[in-house]
């Protein structure tokens, strides 16, 4: 089935275009299946294919329902449209599956097979005789592929949860995208132990990035990506199940439930969420936050999960690297005891950017160096800390010592296993330490360079 319809869509065109100006061409009906020996080509005469006020473009090769925000699948592109996705979308539609308001309701993407290798203007999507799903850029090169060649695959469907679908004579599943999640969930979809949700490079910019949300045995966790990686959201959860069988999280009405052990019963932990009017979706974002939306006649933020655990200050870059959060407000590590000033804003106007060193570290001249110390300040997560029952001049001794460690942060508490230090190879956000925090005393140490080898 080639993908060019362009005279079905020119019949359909006259019979609505005096209902709905904003008509965008497409098949007379929902088309969520395919069958073996289809391709698609990413042409920008398709008669799918949609441009958006937001420079947004999809070019749909399957569309599940009608009258409403519906899944969508097919080529989509932000920005220059110079490079696409493969992906899995919402768009607005109308009782002939035709994509309308164009002005107002932006594509959502949900999924995509090839976040980082986009692909051009005339690549190709095949499902081959022998049942592999083929993405090829238009130098022919593969971009993506299911793998699944000779595994009895009879079709392709996109089902009404937005789940894309490669499928058996028996409707059995071969391969679906719900088992390769990006960076969002929809309801009804799981994240299970092994898999995880990761954050794009921007809005714009597809890539994979460095934050990363999951669920394993001992609960559910959000991390920035460094060396090692660090977390800032922590929920354990116990319980007496010891099946050997993975935990999962599910996007319900209402929560995202926790089931440690594929726990059966009732979700023994949970997030909450409005109840849906509408259609929701959630995604982990560039910044770190998992947002949950709705659409309300455009798409608005319902719910951000981890900030209503941890505050605005606890996300790792929320002021930039080294730079100090307080009620939101970013600020940049003061003068020394002496009076000099080792960091700078890296923009004036944005000091959510944070801070860069004037004068960079160099374990070559580790003897001009020292440790600026930041009282009553903390870390964007108290969950890091890797040492206890250690003294304050121990867990400075132990930064100095080490090349690679550019911070220390230790807590003061109430007893020796509360006095606690984390060292830092990489320093993201610090914060103001809570002062309702009476029982214990948090202090960083910033190793700084005095002097630099000329």
């Amino acid at each position: 089935m080639a993908f060019n319809l362009v005279s079905t869509c020119l019949v359909f065109l006259i019979l609505f275009i005096h209902n709905s100006p904003s008509l965008v061409c497409a098949q007379p009906f929902d088309y969520p299946t395919a069958k073996l020996s289809t391709t698609w080509i990413n042409d920008p005469s398709a008669p799918h294919s949609v441009q958006f006020g937001d420079g947004s473009t999809v070019r749909a090769i399957l569309i599940r329902g009608t009258l409403g925000q519906r899944f969508a699948c097919g080529f989509y592109c932000n920005g220059k449209c110079d490079s696409y996705l493969l992906a899995i979308f919402l768009v607005q539609t109308n009782s002939a599956s035709m994509i309308v308001s164009p002005t107002v309701s932006f594509p959502q993407v949900v999924w995509s097979a090839n976040r980082d290798h986009p692909v051009k203007i005339n690549a190709t999507l095949k499902l081959t005789s022998d049942g592999d799903l083929v993405l090829r850029d238009a130098d022919g090169s593969v971009a993506w592929s299911t793998k699944t060649a000779g595994k009895s695959v009879a079709g392709l469907a996109l089902t009404d949860t937005g789940n894309l679908v490669l499928h058996s004579k028996r409707k059995a599943v071969v391969w679906q995208s719900f088992d390769h999640p990006t960076d969002a969930l929809v309801p009804g979809q799981t994240l299970t132990d092994g898999q995880k949700l990761i954050s794009s490079v921007s809005k714009t910019d597809s890539r994979v990035s460095i934050y990363s949300f999951l669920v394993n045995d001992e609960g559910v966790f959000a991390y920035i990506q460094s060396n090692p990686p660090q977390n800032y959201y922590t929920n354990y959860v116990t319980t007496s199940e010891q099946s050997k069988k993975p935990s999962y999280v599910k996007f319900l009405n209402g929560s995202l439930g926790i089931y440690p052990h594929s726990w059966k019963q009732a979700p023994l932990e949970i997030f909450a969420i409005p109840p849906a009017s509408s259609v929701q979706y959630m995604r982990l974002e560039f910044d770190g936050h998992l947002r949950v939306y709705e659409w309300k006649e455009k798409w608005k933020v319902i719910a951000d999960l981890l900030t209503g655990f941890s505050g605005k200050c606890t996300y790792p870059l929320v002021c930039g690297k080294y730079g100090i959060c307080s009620s939101g407000k970013c600020s940049c590590p003061g003068l020394s005891s002496s009076g000099v000033q080792y960091f700078r804003e890296v923009q004036e106007k944005h000091p959510n950017l944070g801070c860069a060193e004037i004068t960079p570290l160099n374990c070559s001249a580790s003897k001009y160096q020292d440790l600026l110390e930041l009282k009553d300040v903390d870390y964007f997560s108290s969950n890091n800390f890797t040492m206890s029952n250690i003294d304050v001049k121990t867990c400075k001794s132990a930064c100095v010592k080490d090349c690679s460690c550019k911070a220390a942060i230790f807590r003061d508490g109430p007893d020796p296993p509360s006095r606690e230090c984390l060292l830092l190879s990489e320093v993201f956000s610090l914060q103001v330490h809570d002062p309702k925090d009476t029982e214990n005393k948090l202090t960083a140490y910033l190793k700084v360079q005095k002097k630099a080898i000329k």
